[in-house]
């Protein structure tokens, strides 16, 4: 009777995972989709505690369970209350190490149990190898997701080392062969001993994979590293024959694996060139070309005017909105131009922001309209037939020098055209490069005025401007 409402119990977690996974593809029914899948996931956990049974015996140490539970619940709902979205990418990061270093937990205990029955873990290759790249994978995710961490939030910068890709090289190869040593059987040396010298080794893979890689590629890096810990746990899921695990790894390694791979075209880039090039890290820090000349400022009263009498404004969000949290002022803006008959609309960049959809879930909390936020290769074609783009703390997706330069690290990425429209206003504290550390030519354009100040702030100025102009 438990067997069975225990797969009934996976089978419906299994399936809320997919339809919460479904309707996280539209900002509309996100919340809903979270909501759904965190059931799931509930009915996972306790259908778990109160109905798994092994040779008719269940689990015990409910006190250590329940508080272990409690424990994490209210720190996670602490934590989640009180981030900024500013700091919504190194919370991502920490949260996904933690899955990963779950996964590596999980393989060090099964393991440890392996060797303790008296089993001989050549004889049993397929148990070994789950167990062994479940630690190798978990193990990578949670070094690797700690040090973007660290890199994203501005306490780790991003340092190469000599021969660095030859040295991750070497790494790789030696988990390969220590793995398949153990699992084959001719590394003789005690297990546990090369069990913990394999959990090193992965540990520092983890570490020098992700310290020379930052700037543009952080995104990438994050959804990457998502991927990873989904894997190790779709292992756990297998090492344990539990449906439900297994599932939610493989939803989570395959929708990162997709969103990686959608990320690096959208950069004009291979997966392999984004972690070996190290883009906007130590080796393409600086400027690029020769890049400078005189640009203008512009004053919130002429940007006011400039805008309220343009048919169409188009606004770029970058992290710089999400810094000064002018999201909400922003969608007034766009309400206020509205109603005096400005046609607006957002150009969102793949890349834009610090994590996968930074700014689409930085507008969607302040209630902008889904069919306003236009991904670039809708967007672009329009930008010739608008009036004012309004550049809003981005840089590196609106930099030029990614199609006329080609001793740019950024060269080849496909960005927001926005200097075809008749006129570009951008708006930064000061004229300091973007997180690639890359000049911007386009600030220097004719056609390009600076509008100098805090985002939240700049935006409650104009939005008074106008409606006093209305």
């Amino acid at each position: 009777m438990n067997s069975g409402l225990l797969s009934l119990s996976y089978l419906i977690g299994s399936v809320s995972f997919i339809i919460g996974l479904k309707m996280l593809s539209h900002p509309d029914t996100a919340r809903k989709g979270n909501l759904y899948a965190a059931i799931g996931m509930t009915l996972a956990i306790f259908a778990t505690i109160f109905l798994y049974t092994k040779d008719g015996v269940g689990l015990g140490n409910h006190l250590w369970i329940f508080g272990a539970l409690i424990i994490g619940s209210v720190v996670g709902t602490m934590a989640a209350k009180k981030v900024q979205m500013t700091a919504m990418p190194q919370m991502v990061s920490l949260f996904n190490g933690m899955g990963g270093a779950c996964a590596a937990i999980i393989s060090i205990v099964e393991f440890k149990h392996m060797l303790h029955t008296g089993a001989d873990i050549t004889n049993e290759p397929v148990m070994t190898t789950t167990i062994l790249l479940g630690l190798v994978i978990g193990t990578v995710s949670f070094t690797g997701s700690m040090i973007a961490f660290g890199k994203l939030n501005g306490n780790i910068n991003d340092k190469t080392l000599p021969l660095q890709q030859m040295v991750n090289i070497g790494l790789l190869v030696l988990i390969v062969v220590v793995l398949i040593g153990m699992v084959a059987g001719f590394i003789t040396a005690d297990s546990m001993t090369m069990m913990y010298v394999l959990l090193i080794i992965s540990a520092l893979y983890g570490i020098l994979f992700v310290m020379p890689i930052g700037g543009a590629d952080m995104p990438v890096v994050i959804s990457l590293l998502n991927s990873f810990t989904g894997v190790a746990a779709a292992f756990g899921g297998f090492l344990y024959d539990n449906s439900v695990m297994l599932t939610g790894g493989i939803l989570v390694g395959s929708a990162g694996t997709v969103l990686t791979v959608l990320m690096c075209n959208a950069m004009n880039r291979s997966l392999t060139n984004v972690i070996v090039g190290s883009f906007g890290g130590a080796k393409a820090g600086g400027s690029s070309g020769d890049v400078g000349g005189t640009y203008k400022e512009i004053s919130v009263t002429d940007t006011a005017v400039l805008m309220m009498y343009s048919k169409k404004v188009i606004i770029v969000p970058g992290y710089g909105l999400a810094v000064a949290q002018a999201q909400h002022t922003c969608h007034e803006l766009e309400k206020v131009l509205e109603q005096n008959g400005v046609d607006v609309k957002y150009a969102i960049h793949p890349v834009a922001g610090r994590m996968p959809g930074h700014m689409n879930v930085l507008l969607a909390e302040a209630d902008v309209s889904y069919e306003k936020l236009l991904e670039m290769d809708e967007i672009n074609p329009e930008f010739a037939q608008t009036d004012v783009v309004l550049v809003l703390g981005a840089n590196d997706v609106v930099n030029p020098a990614a199609k006329t330069d080609p001793s740019s690290p950024i060269y080849g990425m496909p960005i927001l055209d926005v200097e075809d429209a008749a006129h570009v206003i951008v708006n930064k504290r000061s004229m300091k490069p973007g997180y690639a550390g890359i000049e911007n030519g386009l600030f220097f354009q004719p056609k390009t005025s600076m509008l100098f100040g805090d985002a939240k702030d700049c935006l409650n100025k104009l939005v008074q401007e106008i409606k006093s102009l209305s």
